[in-house]
């Protein structure tokens, strides 16, 4: 049975998903309001703490679909510690603590618009891969 942790999982997957699609759907082709261009958005500085925290929270759902005994939790967790790590190494080298060479600065928008719907994705999947 369903529980509130696997539909708070696809209700975040949704909104990470949208987050990243709705800007690619208006920058390429011009569909929805203008407000959807998040160009005004400085990558690095928002996106970064966005990418790693919601690489977390896929890594959690990750060991439950293992512990489960789910195969696609393996792709998942894969997934979320690259994600975690591209996240982490970027706001760790904004703080200084890391070499400049990992702000990762040739990241474009669209790229951490496409990470989005990946991780938002898996996100949705792992509402119902937690409980098989």
């Amino acid at each position: 049975m369903m529980e509130a942790k696997d539909w708070m999982s696809f209700l975040i997957g949704a909104v990470v998903a949208a987050f990243g699609a709705l800007p690619i759907l208006y920058n390429q082709f011009k569909i929805g309001p203008a407000f959807l261009s998040f160009e005004n958005i400085p990558p690095v500085g928002i996106f970064a703490y966005v990418i790693a925290g919601i690489g977390l929270y896929l890594i959690i759902n990750s060991f439950i679909e293992i512990t489960n005994s789910n195969p696609i939790g393996w792709i998942s967790f894969l997934i979320a510690i690259l994600f975690l790590a591209l996240g982490v190494l970027q706001v760790l080298a904004r703080f200084g603590i890391l070499p400049s060479m990992f702000t990762l600065e040739f990241i474009k928008p669209l790229y951490y618009q496409i990470i989005f719907v990946i991780e938002g994705i898996f996100l949705m999947i792992a509402c119902f891969a937690m409980e098989m």
